[in-house]
């Protein structure tokens, strides 16, 4: 099942919710500044470990940690890819985002996972291009595993009517 809202992902009520993160997994500006200001240290914490153990995350996977004090069980971090005019393999590197988160909450028992719009504020990607990208994926995934429910979480009305345009597509 699909459903799209517009909201505040730190507010939002599933089993993962998904960082759009930064390689260094520290925190920055936009969704990824929002979760670690709510989230509180207990994610940081758990993004160093995970930087001691593996070094960051690179743009297309996807690493776990606790939710701290948001309404969620887990946080997904993923990294989007930066567009560079769509010749750099972003939309493989998108569609590994959302794959990758995917796979973490089926591995870790989540049953609802909610996705920011990957990539599309200070990295650039085209909100109609990321949006077609992201359906597509989590449809294609969902084939397989229809015991999980997606949530994409817009933050604006554009953004909004751009994923239920896509949405509608088919």
């Amino acid at each position: 099942m699909i459903t799209i809202i517009r909201d505040d992902i730190t507010m939002v009520r599933a089993d993962a919710i998904v960082n759009a993160a930064n390689s260094s997994l520290l925190g920055g500006g936009g969704v990824d500044g929002a979760i670690h200001r709510v989230g509180g240290p207990e994610i940081i914490e758990d993004c160093k470990r995970i930087i001691a153990r593996q070094g960051g995350c690179k743009t297309g996977d996807a690493v776990i940690t606790t939710a701290g004090r948001l309404p969620a069980k887990y946080v997904i971090h993923t990294v989007g890819p930066v567009w560079q005019g769509g010749c750099k393999d972003e939309k493989v590197k998108l569609q590994n985002c959302y794959l990758n988160s995917l796979r973490l909450a089926i591995e870790n028992n989540c049953k609802s996972i909610a996705f920011p719009s990957i990539s599309t504020g200070i990295y650039g990607y085209p909100k109609k291009m990321a949006a077609a990208t992201a359906i597509k994926t989590v449809r294609d995934f969902l084939a397989n595993h229809s015991c999980l429910e997606v949530i994409f979480v817009t933050f604006d009305r554009e953004s909004e009517q751009i994923m239920q345009e896509e949405f509608q597509r088919k």
